[in-house]
C-alpha cells in the first residue's frame, strides 16, 4: 500500500511540475507575441493595410485548409513552403533589387561586390529596424519597401488564383486552382503573409534579435540562430540523454525482480454474459474498420499528390478532392477512429466490470453511435465546403474548418464532440459505478459470471457480494 501511496505521489507530482511549466510557457507566449499593428502606413500616411485586414488574412488561410499547404512560422504541412520564410526571402531580394537600381541605376548581380555589400547590408538595417511606434499602433515603412511588398504581394496573389503563368508552381505545391475565388481574400491573405514575415525580421525594442527570435534562418536580413537556442537545444537533448539514462540504470540495478505473470486456465473473456449494449457497441467496432480503410486510401492519395501535384495517375482527381481536403481528411480521420476504438472498448468493457447492464444503457450507447456520425460526417462535409470556398469566413470557422494542426474540424463540430465524449464518461462511470464502490473488484471482475457458480469475491449483478479475492 505504501508502495502505491508513492507511485500516486510521484505522478501527481510529475503531473502538477509539468502543468506548471505549460502554464508557465503559455503565459510568457502570450505575453512575448509579436504585435499586430493597427495601421501598416507610409511616411506620408497612406495606409497599406489594417489590423483587421491581416487578422482577415488569418481566417482566408484557416478557410483553405493552410495548415496542411505549407506552413507559418514552422507550424503546418511542407508541402508548399513555410509561407512567412518564403515571403520574407522574396521581400529580401524584391528591395535588394529596387535599392540597386535606385542607388546605382544597375541590377544588383551586375553590381561590384563592394557595392553588393552596401546595398545588402541596407536590406537587412531596413528590414530589421523596427518603426513599430506602441503607443499609436502604427507601423510606418519606407516608400523603398512598400513597393518590395507590393511587388511580393502580386506573387502571392497570383499563385491563390488561376494565373496561368504559375500553373506548375501550383502543381508542385499541390495548390489548387484557384485556390482562393475572392479577390479581397487573395489581398488578405498576402497582409497576413507580410505580418508574419516582419515579425520574423523586426527585432524587438532593445535587443538584437526577432520577434521570433531570428527564425526561419534568412542570410539576406541577417536571421542566423542564436548562441542561446543553439545551447538550449544542446542543454534538451542532454537532459533527454541523461533522462534515459537514468531510467535504464534504476530499471538495472534498483528495480525489484518480479514474479512472472500466471497465464489462466481458461480465457476471462469466455465468462462475460453479453448484455444488450454490449451487443449494441459492436457497430462501433465496424465504423473503426471502416475510418480505418477510408483513412489509408486518403493517406494513399496524399502521398500520391505530392510527386503529381493536382493528379492522380493523370486524373485530375484534385478538382473533386483537392490537396488539403485529402490531408485534412487523412488526419481527422485518424483522430476519428482512434477514438471510436476508445468509446467501443469502455462501452463494451464496462457493463462486464461493473458486473450489471444499467438501465437505459443500450439507449445511450445508440444515442451516442448516432452523434459519432453526426460529428464525423457533418465535419468532413465542412471541411470540404470550406475548402472550396463555400463558407463566408466566420460560418467557415464554425462549420468548416477552425485551420489549427490536428484540430482542423469547425468549433461547432469541435464542441458536438466534447458533449459526446461527456456523454460517453457517463456511460463508463454507469456501468462501472459498482466496481468503483466495491473496493478490490476490478482487480477481480473477470472471475466473475453472472450465469456460472462464482468464486468468492465476484459481484454477480444480482445485488450479491462476496468479499474480494484479489487475482
Amino acid at each position: 500500500m505504501n508502495d502505491t501511496k508513492r507511485l500516486w505521489i510521484l505522478l501527481g507530482t510529475v503531473i502538477l511540475t509539468t502543468l506548471m511549466i505549460l502554464g508557465w510557457f503559455g503565459h510568457e507566449l502570450y505575453r512575448q507575441v509579436p504585435p499586430i499593428p493597427l495601421k501598416v502606413a507610409t511616411p506620408t500616411g497612406e495606409v497599406l493595410m489594417t489590423k483587421a485586414d491581416i487578422l482577415k488574412g488569418q481566417q482566408a488561410w484557416q478557410s483553405m485548409g493552410g495548415q496542411q499547404v505549407g506552413s507559418i512560422w514552422g507550424h503546418g504541412a511542407y508541402q508548399a513552403p513555410d509561407w512567412s520564410a518564403d515571403w520574407l526571402h522574396r521581400e529580401a531580394v524584391a528591395l535588394r533589387d529596387l535599392l540597386s537600381e535606385q542607388t546605382y541605376g544597375n541590377s544588383f548581380a551586375a553590381l561590384s561586390d563592394g557595392r553588393q555589400a552596401e546595398i545588402g547590408q541596407r536590406v537587412r538595417s531596413e528590414m530589421r529596424r523596427n518603426t513599430f511606434d506602441p503607443q499609436t499602433g502604427i507601423l510606418t515603412l519606407s516608400p523603398a519597401r512598400v513597393a518590395a511588398i507590393a511587388q511580393t504581394a502580386a506573387h502571392y496573389q497570383a499563385l491563390f488564383g488561376d494565373d496561368p503563368s504559375l500553373s506548375k508552381l501550383r502543381d508542385a505545391y499541390a495548390l489548387q486552382s484557384p485556390a482562393l475565388p475572392e479577390k479581397s481574400r487573395r489581398t488578405a491573405i498576402s497582409d497576413f503573409f507580410f505580418w508574419t514575415a516582419w515579425a520574423a525580421t523586426t527585432q524587438r525594442n532593445g535587443t538584437t534579435v526577432t520577434y521570433t527570435n531570428n527564425w526561419p534562418h534568412e542570410p539576406l536580413v541577417g536571421n542566423q540562430a542564436t548562441p542561446a537556442s543553439l545551447v538550449w537545444s544542446m542543454v534538451s537533448i542532454a537532459l533527454l540523454l541523461v533522462g534515459v539514462g537514468a531510467l535504464v540504470w534504476y530499471k538495472l540495478f534498483w528495480d525489484r525482480q518480479e514474479a512472472p505473470p500466471s497465464p489462466a486456465e481458461t480465457d476471462p473473456l469466455d465468462r462475460i454474459e453479453i448484455t444488450p449494449s454490449m451487443r449494441a457497441a459492436t457497430k462501433y467496432a465496424f465504423t473503426v474498420i471502416a475510418l480505418f480503410v477510408v483513412q489509408v486510401l486518403l493517406g494513399g492519395l496524399t502521398a500520391h499528390y505530392t510527386v503529381e501535384g493536382n493528379s492522380f495517375f493523370g486524373i485530375p482527381l484534385a478538382k473533386i478532392i483537392p490537396y488539403a481536403v485529402s490531408r485534412t481528411w487523412h488526419i481527422q480521420l485518424a483522430v476519428f477512429w482512434i477514438a471510436t476504438a476508445f468509446l467501443a472498448t469502455g462501452l463494451f468493457l464496462a457493463p462486464a466490470v461493473g458486473g450489471r447492464e444499467p438501465k437505459f444503457q443500450r439507449l445511450g450507447v445508440n444515442v451516442l453511435f448516432g452523434a459519432l456520425l453526426l460529428v464525423v460526417a457533418g465535419s468532413l462535409a465542412g471541411e470540404w465546403l470550406s475548402i472550396q470556398q463555400v463558407f463566408s469566413l466566420d460560418s467557415g470557422f464554425w462549420f468548416g474548418l477552425q485551420g489549427y494542426e490536428y484540430v482542423d474540424l469547425g468549433r461547432f463540430w469541435q464542441i458536438l464532440l466534447f458533449i459526446g465524449l461527456v456523454l460517453w464518461l457517463t456511460l463508463m462511470l454507469r456501468g462501472l459505478w459498482p466496481a468503483l464502490k466495491a473496493p478490490g473488484i476490478v482487480a477481480n471482475w473477470c472471475c466473475c459470471s453472472p450465469v456460472r457458480p462464482q468464486p468468492s469475491g465476484c459481484f454477480t449483478g444480482r445485488g450479491s457480494f462476496t468479499a474480494p479475492r484479489l487475482i
